[in-house]
């Protein structure tokens, strides 16, 4: 289902997306490289439940570790042959450009931007822009067009909402932390952000609500190495990616955490 989607937004999804300056040599592994270590070197999230986080005992877990896992199940033949190593969001296409892990799992949606110095999966997750309130009163776009909506300074989501709700008064923040803040404050009326993200808020707090409008639908995949080089361990990830697909198993993952 998953790569069928996929097929008709990928000219979409190359329009959206952030400039990004990194190095132009990549000196990843190749497959067979991997294979010969006996373990998966996977760049992912700690901070962004529920795609990747720490759980209370402090191990990472998620449904992007869980894709983390079945990966090296599927290459290496057993799911605990893969090292994690957590990233920032700047840095998570860079350090697969830079050779300092195989891959990135990390809630990386395709731009082209990212093409230009990455190669990237089929997707293996359709997320979006979407709307997130304390407020009762607020239950359609409507309702948000003369607001004010808090707004992650320098993302693809402020285009979005732009377009969207040209009305809407747009309030700029640095982390997910400060538009926290400003939604507790009454400071603004909603935050725009990824759903997959807004759904784990929405999960750990019930004053938080998710309107049913979603504005953009944005593949997300995993960056792999650019080049001809790497050409059989994308290929793989792409047929494992695929199998999952149809096996259900992707859709069965992402209920389970809640995804929409």
């Amino acid at each position: 289902m998953w790569r069928y989607i996929w097929q008709h937004l990928l000219g979409i999804s190359l329009l959206l997306g952030a400039q990004m300056s990194v190095p132009l040599i990549a000196i990843s592994a190749e497959l067979a490289e991997i294979e010969a270590r006996g373990r998966l070197i996977v760049a992912v999230k700690d901070n962004r439940f529920p795609l990747g986080y720490r759980d209370a005992t402090g191990e990472l877990d998620g449904f992007e570790i869980e894709i983390a896992r079945r990966l090296a199940l599927d290459l290496l033949g057993d799911e605990t042959a893969v090292e994690f190593r957590s990233v920032h969001n700047v840095d998570r296409v860079n350090v697969v450009v830079n050779g300092d892990v195989d891959i990135a799992i990390a809630s990386i949606t395709v731009t082209a931007q990212r093409q230009r110095i990455a190669s990237f999966s089929e997707p293996y997750y359709l997320d979006g822009t979407g709307f997130i309130t304390t407020s009762t009163q607020i239950k359609t776009l409507d309702d948000l067009a003369p607001g004010r909506i808090a707004v992650l300074a320098n993302s693809s989501t402020l285009a979005h909402v732009r377009y969207q709700l040209p009305d809407a008064n747009l309030v700029t923040v640095l982390s997910y932390q400060d538009a926290i803040a400003e939604l507790a404050r009454g400071q603004v009326d909603a935050f725009a952000g990824d759903v997959s993200l807004l759904t784990g808020w929405q999960q750990q707090d019930n004053r938080y609500r998710l309107l049913d409008e979603v504005i953009s639908v944005e593949p997300v995949a995993i960056a792999i190495p650019k080049g001809t080089q790497y050409s059989d361990l994308r290929r793989a990830i792409n047929d494992a990616i695929r199998q999952w697909d149809d096996e259900g198993w992707l859709q069965d993952r992402a209920t389970y955490w809640g995804l929409p």
